[in-house]
């Protein structure tokens, strides 16, 4: 049928976006209280979506966004690879909790094997207080995924209007709707306020078909740890890894990447013992770039992946390899 609209599959797993306060009042205690609506429940608030797409629902899990991590992952992607193989679907949202949102939707951006829109959303709060930011965010992603014009762009987050590509947005902020950005490269787009999906950019790294990375028979990823320099820090948390033997090391350093004595030599110690180690910046924005003393000391470098996200690069390439120049060269195409 020409006219028929989008099909578009949502997955809730929890977070603020579900959150259920005591009072209207509430933008904080909802979360120590754990109480969430099912995803049925937070589409029935907004019948406006039915002139978008068709919707199904489902919930995958219900937790605050603290509780995911690989497992929960592995989870999602599974499910969302299933989902998009199925001829009539269009495009998949998912509802999480804003505090990892970020990093699970970089996983997504990796391991997804669809060019078909995947939109990670969430919300700053509660759809039972004043001011929520759940409905119009949910009701926008939805738009996302059902235009064709987000198509072969990576998994894309929507929040505050505002389309943003999984690799490169954070969260800035604790408490304000405004919170995810992207550095100075700035958003891909808006889902704007006259109901239009905009895009003004488009991603260049590798993602979802053109990664090498494929996680249908895995039930577990690599450790791959992280470890903050700050001002007069050693290697006490390193050598906490050293004895983990943990499968990979992200260490975050100042400005450029540059390190603490005591954190510089243990960390080229780990790197010649044979752990890939991955500089990154504790900065928000900018590089950390090859140099010849990086190149003798045996790290890699993130390039500007903040160090959560240069942690699961870094953990699915080591499902693929442990040799060096591999795992420099995967950061420089992601």
């Amino acid at each position: 049928m020409p006219n028929q609209k989008p099909r578009i599959m949502v997955i809730g797993t929890g977070g603020t976006i579900g959150g259920i306060g005591p009072h209207r009042l509430d933008y904080t205690e909802y979360a120590e209280l754990g109480e969430k609506f099912k995803i049925q429940q937070s589409l029935d608030r907004i019948p406006e979506i039915h002139a978008v797409a068709s919707i199904e629902s489902e919930d995958l899990i219900s937790v605050g966004s603290p509780a995911i991590g690989p497992k929960e992952w592995l989870i999602l992607t599974k499910r969302i690879n299933e989902l998009l193989n199925q001829a009539d679907i269009s495009g998949v949202v998912v509802t999480h909790g804003t505090a990892t949102l970020e990093e699970t939707a970089f996983f997504l951006n990796l391991t997804v094997k669809s060019e078909k829109p995947v939109v990670i959303t969430g919300a700053m709060r509660p759809p039972t207080a004043f001011s929520t930011d759940a409905d119009l965010n949910l009701i926008d992603s939805i738009r996302v995924a059902a235009s064709v014009d987000s198509m072969g762009k990576g998994v894309l987050t929507v929040l505050n209007n505002e389309i943003h590509s999984a690799r490169d947005v954070y969260k800035a902020n604790t408490l304000r709707v405004d919170t995810f950005r992207a550095n100075e490269l700035g958003f891909l787009g808006y889902a704007d306020s006259d109901g239009e999906v905009i895009f003004y950019r488009t991603p260049t790294r590798k993602h979802t078909l053109s990664t090498d990375f494929d996680v249908r028979n895995l039930s577990i990823l690599p450790r791959v740890d992280i470890v903050y320099a700050f001002a007069g820090s050693d290697s006490l948390l390193l050598e906490a890894v050293r004895r983990n033997k943990s499968d990979g090391l992200v260490i975050t350093g100042f400005g450029s990447g540059t390190l603490p004595p005591g954190m510089l030599a243990t960390g080229a110690d780990m790197a010649k013992e044979g752990l890939p180690v991955v500089l990154a910046s504790r900065s928000t924005a900018g590089r950390t770039v090859i140099t010849p003393r990086i190149t003798k000391l045996g790290f890699l470098v993130a390039d500007n992946l903040h160090p959560q996200k240069a942690r699961i690069l870094l953990m699915l390439g080591l499902t693929k390899s442990k040799i060096h120049d591999y795992l420099q060269q995967m950061f420089t195409a992601y």
